[in-house]
Formats: structure tokens, sequence, C-alpha cells
């Protein structure tokens, strides 16, 4: 059985994960790192044509010039989201090869990479680090993965890599266009997905960099979100991507009327509390409860004659319209939902593109999210402590990733806009199935029942006070959801651990273990 220790916010988590050595959570802004960046290795421009044509023929070449062997750690972006089409082939070409017991670390997987689940049985790929939605968060909550998994956040991710925590073998970066020099960008091409921020830290870091692209134009590429100078390899494909599946997931605003509602009172309390002001911030994802808040602050925005200084993305065809219609001044883009999207970040010059690192990175000299005021996040569920989980669902299995969600807590006010059940089971409980934000950063729960403010918002508690909207404690709406659907029952696990939950600083929150059912 693993060694685990008792961590600062209580939980059971191991020092040693994959043979290599955890720091367990110290809690908030408590660890301090030493030393200096990793740096990849040194190159010369001798080993890479003088004309700068790094083209080779098929990505399997590419793949054995980078030296591909067991035990490497590969690499890969995740702006196709569901529609990407490499990362497939990829493991294809390794498992021709014979290569094994690679460790896969992608910004993001999704279900399309389903087909992989072969190659995690016969041990081509030992384990995945990377936030993992859908089939293989399944198949690693059934504890048939080889090695242990590592979900980190966006910005965890850019640090780990950055700390050196990860050392990438070889970086796949897929891109709607690049030139044979390995400059490349996500706006153009038939395949273009809107930007390459994923993959950024990727091409700074990876001893090895291969440039994927389906629309191969003359030097140079302008503008170039990744530099060519880090590039080995260019490989041109007949398809790199399927721009129409980045639309993966709901990005329509819903038509739920209890999600409506929730929308609804998330706008107003942000407008009773004087959060929406002449020349705010805010942060909406993706999903439709998200786009109908944004929504309802277009609405009171119009009304009060308020224009936002800058709205952070993921960025969707509701946002452009904020953004086109005057409402918002700059979209600072780290993820683009929609086609919409990708559509004006290549032609609006106020629509820019950002990296985990500008936006996310905790070991930096400052990050993005503290200058947002207001940030509307999801979870799948938060207990009296106002803890949040956003990886396993009720029923304890791993379904899901971290994105940003971490990194966004550290904005001025974070609201989570939440149903007080979902399918007869309560989403407030005692205490979280995984740990993986702590309750002292997020301050508002909004259901359709009532909304909780954390005690440790005094000033949220004093500005709501004649709203006349339903405040309540977290406790009663927690018995509430009782009254209506009962006690939820726990899931049982056993002792071995499957998957490991990093803090944004690095260092191990929590641990999602083996459910009893699939021992």
């Amino acid at each position: 059985m693993t060694k685990t220790v008792k961590n600062a916010a209580g939980r059971l988590v191991p020092t040693e994960i994959n043979g290599e050595k955890h720091i367990p959570y110290k809690g908030v802004g408590k660890h301090k790192p030493e030393g200096r960046k990793h740096a990849p290795r040194i190159p010369t421009n001798a080993d890479y044509p003088p004309d700068g044509n790094k083209l080779v023929d098929n990505l399997k070449d590419a793949l054995i010039k980078a030296g591909l062997k067991d035990g490497m750690t590969i690499s890969s972006h995740h702006h196709f989201r569901n529609g990407d089409l490499i990362m497939n082939k990829v493991f294809d070409t390794a498992k021709e090869l014979g290569v094994k017991n690679l460790r896969w670390f992608p910004s993001a997987s999704f279900p399309c990479h389903e087909h992989l689940i072969p190659y995690l049985e016969d041990g081509t790929i030992q384990r995945i680090e990377g936030s993992m939605n859908g089939p293989l968060g399944r198949f690693t909550s059934e504890g048939k993965m080889k090695g242990t998994a590592i979900l980190r956040s966006h910005g965890g991710r850019y640090q780990a890599v950055q700390d050196g925590e990860v050392q990438i073998d070889i970086a796949i970066i897929a891109a709607g266009t690049a030139d044979p020099f390995g400059n490349a960008n996500g706006l153009t091409g038939t395949s273009a997905s809107g930007l390459l921020g994923f993959a950024l830290a990727d091409s700074q870091y990876a001893d090895k960099v291969i440039v994927v692209t389906d629309n191969l134009v003359p030097f140079p590429c302008v503008p170039w979100q990744i530099q060519g100078n880090y590039v080995d390899y260019v490989v041109k494909v007949d398809k790199a991507g399927d721009p129409d599946k980045i639309v993966s997931g709901t990005t329509q605003i819903t038509k739920s009327p209890d999600r409506l509602l929730l929308a609804e009172m998330t706008a107003k309390f942000c407008e009773a509390t004087g959060i929406i002001k002449d020349g705010f911030s805010f942060q909406t994802g993706a999903g439709g409860t998200s786009l109908a808040v944004s929504k309802y602050f277009g609405d009171i925005m119009r009304e009060k004659g308020i224009k936002a200084r800058f709205a952070r993305g993921g960025s969707n065809k509701y946002l452009v319209e904020m953004l086109e219609e005057g409402l918002i001044e700059y979209i600072l883009d780290g993820q683009t939902f929609d086609l919409e999207g990708v559509r004006s970040m290549r032609e609006n010059p106020n629509h820019t593109w950002t990296s985990p690192f500008t936006s996310y990175n905790y070991h930096s000299k400052g990050n993005f999210a503290g200058m947002v005021d207001v940030v509307i996040l999801g979870a799948t569920e938060v207990d009296v402590n106002f803890n949040g989980n956003v990886v396993t669902h009720s029923d304890g299995l791993l379904m899901h990733g971290i994105g940003g969600w971490q990194n966004c807590l550290f904005s001025k006010t974070v609201i989570l806009p939440l149903p007080l059940f979902r399918n007869r089971i309560p989403v407030i409980v005692d205490e979280v199935t995984t740990l993986v934000g702590p309750g002292e950063l997020i301050d508002v729960i909004v259901t359709e029942r009532g909304i909780a403010i954390n005690p440790l918002r005094k000033d949220l508690i004093e500005a709501s006070k004649n709203s006349g909207l339903p405040i309540k404690t977290i406790q009663e709406l927690k018995e509430e959801a009782e009254k209506i659907c009962g006690k939820p029952q726990k899931p049982e696990f056993t002792d071995e651990i499957i998957a490991a939950i990093k803090w944004v600083d690095g260092t191990v929150i929590d641990v999602v273990r083996k459910l009893k059912k699939f021992d």
C-alpha cells in the first residue's frame, strides 16, 4: 500500500507517485518554491537546415527522428477539444514501433481519445497526466491504468513544465496553419481552432517539438503563436483537426427554467452588491448556465450604460457579440469554444490571445486571475465549508478534468451557480468526495432556492442585506436539499490510489481512490 501523510487540508495523500517525489498541500500561498526554472537542452543551428525547411515526410518519420523510445513523455494540447485527429495517430505509430511505457501529458483529453484505451491496456501508454473527460476518466476510475494519473489545472500544467516537475521529451503541436520553419497559429486554415496557448510551455521547454498542420504556407506564417525557433520538425497531413468539434459540450444558452433562474439570480446578486460597475471585469464559462449569466450581465450593462474593461475567455459567440456591441473593451482569450470566437480572434485586435503563463501560472510574478472582479464557475459538489469538487461525481467516478477552475479561484469574487440537486442527489454535502478547491477561496453559492455567502466575505453579506434576494446559510440550503432528496449515500473506496489532484503550486491537495464496486 502506498504510504500517505495528512496534508494541510486533512486529506491523506502520498509523498511518492509513479516513483517520483511529490509535496503534500501546505495551504493557500504556503508553498514557496526555490531554485530556477527548468531549461531545455541547448540546441545549435548547425543541427538544423540552413534554409529553415524542417519538413518531414510523415508523422512516423518525425517521431523516429525525435528519438521516440520507451518511457518517454509525450505532450499535446487540446485546442481542438473533441475534434483532435492527431494524438490517436501518434499512439498508433508508437504501437506500430513497439514503444512501451509512455507518459501522455495532454492539457486535456476528450471522448475522441477512447481509441487509446487498448494502448493503456497493453502498456503502450503507462499513464496519463492531464485532465480526463469521459471514457478515459472512467477507465482510470476502474483501476485499469498501469500508472497513477495526475490531474493539474491549466496553470498548474504550465507550472509543472516550467519548474521541471514534468520534463517533456516530445511535444506534438497540431496547428491550423504553419510554415516549413515551424511558425504556427490556430487562426487560419480549414482546421483553425483559435489560439495555441496551451502548447506554449510545450514549445518552450520540450526536448523535441513537432508541429503538425494541414495548411502549410510559405515562410513567414504570420501571425505566429508558436515560434519556429522552438520547433524541430514540421509535418503536413491531410487534416489536423475537426474545428466543428471544438464545440464539445454545451455552448448554447440554457433553456431550462431552473438554470435560467440560477443565471438571473447570479446577475442580480452581482448588480445588488456593486460588482457590476463601469470598468469591471468578469469571466464566465461556456456551459449553458454561465452563458446565460453573460446574457443577463449584458442586459444590466445596457440598462445602466456600463462597459466592462475586459472579459476573460474561453470565448464564444455570445462574448463576441458583447465585444462587437461595445459592452466589453477587450476579450483576453485563453481558449476558443466556437467558430465565432475563432473568427473574432482573427479579425478583432481587441480579441487578444493569452496563455496559461499570463493567465494562470502561480509560479510567476503575478497573473491575470487576481485582476478579474468576478468569475462564474461550476462544480460537481460543494460542502458546508465551501470546498469545491470538479473532478469526481457523487458516485465517486472520475469523469472530469480541472481545467482553469482552480486558477480562477484567485479572482476577487468567485460565484458558483449550482442546482440544489442533480438527479435527486444533493449538490451540497457535508464533505466533498474529492477536494479540488479550498473553501476559503469560494465566495458565493447560488441555487434556485437561495444564495449562500461564505462567512469570510462580510462585505458581500453586508452589501446584499437589503437586496431582496433569498440569502441563506449553506447549512440551510443543504438541509433543504436533503428534505427533498434524502441524505446521499457516500461512495465506498478501496485504499488504492488511481489519481492525484494537484493544487496550483504543484502540491498534492487530494487523491482519487478506486471504487470498491470495481475491486
